[in-house]
């Protein structure tokens, strides 16, 4: 497996993607600011919906500029019980630059009950303290495209049929004991012994929800990823981990950039390249934002 060459830059997401080739990203995963409040380093999480839609489609044009054609931008996004229309509004926002592929569920925490009259819960579940509100247990991972008709994978996240006679049954198979996985991706985050030492930052989501983001999308060895807002390096782990060719990562803040080099040592560039100049100019300072999670927000 070829090492993934990864670079990640100290700016601003939007300065830093105008200096990027247009067309030049295969795949954007990313998760951006929530507009809840989270308290991240160097942003301030209290914009009005007004001005965070209007910044959103700001970043979220350049992600536009730089994605191919054939392209896919997975973005993670959450809500609080108080704010739920939160992620469907960003979604109706975008809209008016992306076309809504497919919808993918982040499942952190599940109860099912079995045949045999068992019940299992797994995952992990934060509870709230609320007479209103019952437990969020997921989040939307929105499969955004240029025109919709990009060709997925659909197998590269597939499963083994339990019932082995569907193998026969359904042509589609073509003798394969192997189907789409669908929509619901149960991911659990790994259990952390210190906040501030295994996981410092407020809002983060687990490497294998990126590496999803790329199977689905068709795993090759030439592949760009993008995240513009990198946080301390889950994407890029996933990107590490599948081997793909490059990784660009941008950041606001320098000390989560730390902890994503130091998380992915060894095989980093050695040093950070110094920021491209634009030739657009300088644009306005908007905040950048990081992986959040509805398991890291305090209880509304």
């Amino acid at each position: 497996m070829t090492a993934t060459e990864i670079i990640l830059r100290a700016e601003d997401c939007v300065q830093g993607m105008r200096s990027l080739p247009a067309e030049s990203v295969d795949l954007v995963v990313t998760s951006p600011p929530y507009n809840l409040g989270i308290k991240y380093g160097k942003y301030k999480d209290e914009l009005n919906d007004e001005e965070y839609l209007s910044w959103s489609l700001l970043w979220a044009a350049e992600v536009k500029r730089v994605l191919k054609s054939s392209g896919s931008f997975f973005l993670n996004v959450g809500a609080s019980p108080s704010n739920p229309l939160l992620p469907h509004q960003l979604v109706v926002a975008l809209g008016r630059q992306f076309v809504l592929q497919n919808t993918f569920h982040w499942i952190k925490s599940i109860t099912v009950d079995t045949r045999a009259g068992e019940q299992i819960s797994v995952g992990h579940f934060k509870p709230i303290n609320s007479r209103r509100f019952v437990t969020d247990c997921h989040e939307f991972v929105f499969h955004l495209t240029k025109d919709g008709e990009t060709v997925l994978d659909r197998l590269g996240m597939g499963v083994a049929y339990s019932d082995k006679s569907n193998i026969a049954r359904w042509g589609h198979t073509k003798g394969k004991d192997l189907r789409c996985r669908g929509n619901n991706w149960f991911i659990p985050y790994e259990t952390i012994q210190y906040r501030s030492k295994d996981r410092p930052h407020p809002a983060t989501f687990p490497t294998q929800l990126a590496v999803n983001c790329l199977r689905i999308h068709g795993l090759k060895p030439e592949l760009v990823m993008l995240d513009p807002f990198v946080g301390i390096g889950h994407s890029a782990l996933a990107a590490k981990e599948c081997g793909i060719r490059q990784f660009i990562g941008f950041d606001i803040d320098p000390e989560y950039l730390e902890a994503a080099r130091a998380a992915l040592a060894p095989g980093l560039l050695p040093a950070e390249p110094a920021p491209l100049k634009s030739k657009l100019g300088r644009p306005r300072r908007k905040p950048a934002g990081l992986e959040p999670s509805l398991f890291d927000l305090e209880p509304q």
